[in-house]
């Protein structure tokens, strides 16, 4: 299998492209994400939520870029979300890939 190592320069971190990185703390750049996607994620939930807060994610350099968010949507109730950013030459567009229900702070943010 070939891997090739690029630079993330948003994040400023080295990955190899198709692994995902370490989980980290949300960043603004990542509660952005999910301000934009949130219409699009309580469609495919069935519901609207209260709250909306990034709190975890890990990416995946792919043909873009897949976000992998946990997300506070109140109480003890968190959402797993799957983000697609493409490419800046592809207009950098952000696109829901799955959602994840009846999530907890405790569950693991994985590839999904």
């Amino acid at each position: 299998m070939f891997y090739m190592w690029t630079e993330s320069e948003q994040f400023g971190i080295m990955s190899m492209t198709g692994m995902s990185s370490e989980l980290q703390d949300a960043i603004p750049e990542v509660q952005i994400i999910c301000r934009k996607i949130r219409p699009h994620a309580e469609i495919q939930a069935g519901k609207n939520y209260y709250v909306f807060i990034a709190v975890k994610y890990k990416t995946q350099l792919v043909n873009g870029t897949n976000y992998f968010i946990k997300v506070h949507v109140g109480g003890d109730e968190y959402v797993h979300l799957r983000v697609y950013e493409s490419l800046p030459h592809a207009g950098s567009k952000l696109e829901l890939c799955g959602i994840q229900m009846s999530k907890t702070r405790f569950d693991p943010v994985e590839f999904f």
